[in-house]
């Protein structure tokens, strides 16, 4: 998702990392313990003026299966739930209603959605092996 997230106009930066555990600087080999909740996640930093939350919000969706839970692809395992991670309440409420507005517009029928929407903590980098992952190894996309 960092590349998808990167080729974005507006997105200025993108970094993964973890989000939404209990545990202090988390690793990945901690993350795949599945026993620090934390999620597997994309940090973005992009201008508002030129890409709005909710463009961002319809790549979210597009991107990954919010229907499955605890699962993307092949990998399972609560660091793979569907979860968005919100700064403002402006970001809550605009995450809430997207996630109304593609119930009510029947687009992942008959699953339903099962994204988190959680406030952001602390966002930890992953280790530098898993920045820019793709692009690393002369890789466009994966299996998601």
């Amino acid at each position: 998702m960092e590349a998808a997230f990167a080729a974005i106009p507006g997105v200025t930066a993108t970094a993964v990392g973890y989000e939404g555990g209990q545990l202090d600087r988390p690793t990945y080999k901690d993350v795949c313990t599945d026993s620090t909740g934390h999620a597997e996640v994309v940090e973005l930093d992009f201008a508002p003026a030129v890409v709005s939350f909710e463009r961002l919000l319809d790549a979210f969706f597009a991107l990954h299966d919010p229907t499955t839970l605890n699962r993307q692809g092949p990998d399972w395992g609560t660091q793979y739930r569907s979860a968005i991670f919100f700064h403002s309440p402006e970001q809550e409420a605009q995450a809430l209603a997207k996630i109304e507005q593609l119930t009510a517009e029947g687009r992942f029928k008959p699953k339903r959605i099962v994204t988190k929407v959680e406030p952001a903590r602390t966002f930890w980098r992953a280790e530098e092996y898993h920045q820019q992952y793709l692009a690393k190894r002369g890789q466009a996309s994966c299996h998601i």
